[in-house]
């Protein structure tokens, strides 16, 4: 897939100095949908068609019901209801088709798993699953993440002060050094690729143990005996600590305000 390179957002995220570049971009994309998706797109009927076959996961609901925007939210969760009823109809219709088999099977078939009704309702349920299994949002902030990942890459390749920037910093979360990674190996080869892997583990390892050494730091103040050791780092380690085990959801906006 090509991916427009927009190099200035994630020059500005490094120059952040925080410990999840990408998941500050994440994060600022995140609050401008759903500002947007609020919005004037709330009409648009690309977007309703789109959110009324995928709809918001639970996340996202409640940042776009934080909005006050109780119209605009309304509009599209009618919309979307009305095309989940319409599809999750056959599915009951089924659901309630294969009970009915399961119903009429001798009751050691059913002991052995081998009701006639059994693998319908499966998939009945599996369907009804994937019904509530998708987000627009999530898909579109993905999709962003990747593209401002690859643009991390080819400025790496490209720029020797952005490289010697990264290399400086203080990495990025582990979901987003598995998604580099991953991308990495299609986007650099040779000697580039090598050097930003090394460049990558080296900036997550050191962050890493900094922040080890911060919250053990900061579990030590809650002995008594510690009242007057200087708490150093440790504060704010527990958001930092969770932040990059798992990416940005504790604590401090990642962007500044």
């Amino acid at each position: 897939m090509r991916y427009h390179i927009d190099t200035i957002p994630v020059w500005d995220a490094v120059k952040l100095n925080g410990e999840y570049p990408l998941c500050a971009l994440r994060r600022r994309n995140e609050l401008l949908d759903v500002q947007r998706f609020l919005g004037g797109s709330v009409m648009e009927p690309d977007t309703r068609i789109q959110v009324n076959a995928k709809g918001f996961c639970p996340r996202h609901q409640a940042l776009l019901y934080a909005q006050n925007n109780r119209l605009g939210h309304a509009l599209m969760m009618h919309t979307h209801l009305k095309e989940t009823i319409r599809r999750a109809s056959p599915l009951m219709e089924s659901a309630r088709a294969a009970a009915g088999k399961s119903a009429g099977t001798p009751a050691v078939k059913r002991l052995l798993g081998k009701s006639a009704g059994k693998q319908d309702l499966k998939t009945a349920a599996a369907e009804i699953r994937a019904l509530t299994g998708s987000c627009i949002l999530c898909d579109a902030i993905e999709e962003n993440t990747r593209r401002y990942a690859y643009t991390l890459l080819h400025l790496y390749k490209t720029d020797a002060s952005f490289r010697a920037a990264f290399a400086a910093s203080k990495g990025v979360c582990l979901p987003d050094m598995a998604l580099l990674m991953e991308m990495a190996e299609e986007a650099l080869s040779g000697p580039a690729l090598a050097d930003f892997i090394g460049d990558l583990c080296a900036a997550v390892e050191r962050t890493l143990h900094k922040n080890e050494g911060d919250i053990e730091g900061f579990t030590l103040k809650f002995d008594y005996r510690n009242a007057d050791k200087p708490w150093g780092d440790s504060r704010g380690s527990l958001e930092r600590t969770v932040n990059q085990l798992r990416g940005w959801c504790l604590g401090e906006e990642p962007n500044p305000k």
